[in-house]
């Protein structure tokens, strides 16, 4: 049986970021994966999809975008090639085409099995990322057979959908780029929305993203939040990434022509019954992106950079139906299809040790699991509210891999 001292479970940007800062402390380690090196941006995306955040901001520990589009925003298939370098110049020891079938506790460390065979190692590092399985509600199973039900990992276009309209059910980043997508196809689409997070691409000038990051909102530690199981919790921003560097929120999508009704209730007697709390729940991001916008105002002024940008903005409210639909049939043809853009989970069903809470989710303290010699990186708000981005990883990985090194010295 092979022995080596750190397995790290993933070869995203994630792994690779530990791998590089276990390189730097002389570390042995491997990294397994799947598939390919950032497989899920190969094999899981749709095709249109971009980042959502500026190519500026897109770096590892030592490589940066050096592209001539800084303000652009990556393809996926641009993303897998950045990882992809990254791997190369770092030498990361991956072992590609390796499935990790299961994870356990063994003597003073951990047996790792695989489809490959065995490995015995002290420490593990867990970078299999947050959004392995989609998550569809139980709700489903009283869809009409007729209607066909995707997620976003089955969708790549609207050309892979049957006829008719589509209920995209869901208003994060996931839901509102597919909505438009589909409208701007031809389809009609009906968007069931419930919390959400609304931002603008621009902001006086400057990419949102770009106050984030200088403005330090982003920088905002897992133990400064009150609550920090919400936080980990909450959507995607209403962000796309493209050329035109354009808005994409409600009132976008219902210029498009796309019908705006409250969230998912349920289905019943071939019946999608819809909340009729939109009004308030549309009302509440709006309000929640007014003081974020008034923060990097506030930021802007006291660091004595309000010469730099444009003057604040306003931003009309969400534009909410009169009267918003309360029931869709779905049985009368109107609905041909369903995407599911209800977020997404992890799945720990190789891990068998007792670190997973009641709701799939690791237990840990900023990346350090209640399990000695098990980490985790690559999650929502694991040491930052920058770690769910590309961006984040350097400092998530530096801090997580001090204190496995500090571990193995102990």
């Amino acid at each position: 049986m092979e022995s080596v001292t750190t397995v790290v479970v993933g070869a995203g940007h994630a792994g690779l970021a530990a791998s590089h800062f276990l390189g730097d402390r002389s570390v042995e380690h491997v990294v397994l994966e799947r598939g390919e090196v950032a497989n899920s941006w190969r094999r899981e995306r749709w095709d249109s999809l971009r980042l959502l955040t500026p190519n500026w901001l897109s770096r590892l520990p030592g490589h940066a975008y050096d592209g001539p589009d800084p303000d652009g925003y990556m393809t996926s298939g641009e993303v897998a090639e950045f990882i992809e370098r990254f791997a190369a110049v770092t030498r990361a020891p991956v072992r590609t085409g390796t499935d990790v079938l299961s994870v356990r506790a063994a003597g003073d460390g951990y047996l790792v099995s695989t489809s490959r065979g065995e490995l015995r190692c002290r420490t593990v590092v867990i970078a299999s990322g947050a959004c392995n399985v989609p998550t569809v509600p139980a709700v489903s199973a009283g869809v009409p057979s007729r209607i066909a039900q995707l997620t976003p990992f089955d969708y790549r276009g609207p050309a892979g959908l049957p006829g008719g309209g589509v209920l995209v059910v869901g208003a994060s980043a996931t839901g509102v780029q597919l909505a438009a997508e589909l409208q701007r196809s031809g389809r009609q689409v009906t968007l069931a929305v419930g919390e959400h997070v609304r931002l603008p691409r621009l902001y006086r000038g400057r990419d949102v993203l770009w106050w984030m990051h200088h403005s330090g909102v982003w920088d905002q530690r897992y133990d400064e939040v009150d609550d920090l199981t919400r936080a980990r919790r909450l959507p995607s921003p209403q962000l796309v990434g493209g050329a035109e560097r354009a808005t994409l929120d409600l009132n976008t999508l219902t210029g498009l022509g796309v019908e705006l009704v409250g969230r998912l209730a349920s289905v019943r007697d071939g019946s999608a019954l819809f909340s009729g709390g939109l009004r308030n729940v549309c009302a509440l991001a709006d309000l929640k992106m007014r003081r974020l916008l008034t923060t990097f105002d506030e930021w802007a002024k006291a660091s004595g950079r309000d010469t730099e940008v444009g003057p604040p903005e306003e931003f009309p409210a969400t534009v909410v139906p009169a009267r918003a639909r309360l029931r869709l049939d779905l049985r009368g043809g109107e609905i041909g299809s369903i995407l599911w853009a209800t977020g997404f989970r992890p799945d720990y069903g190789w891990l068998d040790v007792p670190v997973v809470d009641a709701k799939g989710h690791l237990r840990h303290e900023g990346g350090i699991l209640d399990a000695p010699g098990l980490y985790a990186l690559g999650l929502p708000m694991l040491r930052r509210r920058r770690s769910s981005f590309i961006n984040g990883i350097e400092d998530d990985a530096r801090a997580v891999v001090g204190h496995l090194a500090a571990a193995l010295r102990a």
